[in-house]
């Protein structure tokens, strides 16, 4: 049984990746803004068909850190209520790493994952270079491809960070060629 407390600001519907292989005995808590609270219909029907127990936790912000603020005091309740469980914050933010380690070193289940199918960053990055060098030869090319395709949430974000990396014209053929990896991505 994992408790997973969700940055969805930070990573938004690709946090929630693996949903459906969740049991009832593990609880997901959405914690979300103003900044961050759409759902596409997809992501709302896997939400729906989840075994798992899903938590919206709206946060209020307006300073720097808001909600990552809000989420690590929920998860020191949760830990002074029901420490023997796995708890898992799902960002790609780096920020979380002291508080993490802060209750390892008191003997705490917590980690951080990228999404929750409790990969890591690096192991996320790892499978985008590997898809994206099934387009790109040059390892170098597919490095920046699959760093950009994990940062840029839309078609349009991607391809002006691969114009102003490489040029249109070698940036246009490079989103032609991995074009089939931004499907998920919002735009044209």
């Amino acid at each position: 049984m994992t408790t997973y407390l969700v940055d969805y600001e930070n990573v938004k519907g690709d946090g929630l990746n693996g949903i459906n292989n969740l049991t009832d005995k593990d609880k997901v808590h959405i914690f979300y803004s103003e900044n961050a609270d759409r759902l596409t219909f997809g992501l709302h029907k896997r939400l729906n068909e989840a075994s798992c127990k899903i938590y919206y936790q709206r946060v209020e912000v307006g300073r720097k850190n808001a909600l990552d603020f809000q989420l690590v005091s929920y998860l020191g309740y949760l830990l002074g209520k029901e420490e023997k469980e796995e708890y898992a914050i799902v960002t790609t933010d780096n920020g979380y790493t002291s508080v993490v380690q802060f209750w390892q070193k008191k003997t705490y289940k917590v980690l951080i994952v990228s999404d929750l199918t409790k990969k890591n960053s690096k192991e996320v990055q790892g499978d985008m270079l590997n898809k994206v060098l099934k387009y790109v030869t040059d390892k170098e090319d597919a490095e920046i491809i699959a760093e950009y395709i994990l940062k840029y949430k839309t078609k349009q974000g991607f391809n002006n960070a691969l114009a102003k990396k490489y040029g249109t014209t070698k940036g246009g053929k490079l989103y032609n060629s991995v074009k089939p990896l931004l499907q998920d991505k919002k735009g044209k």
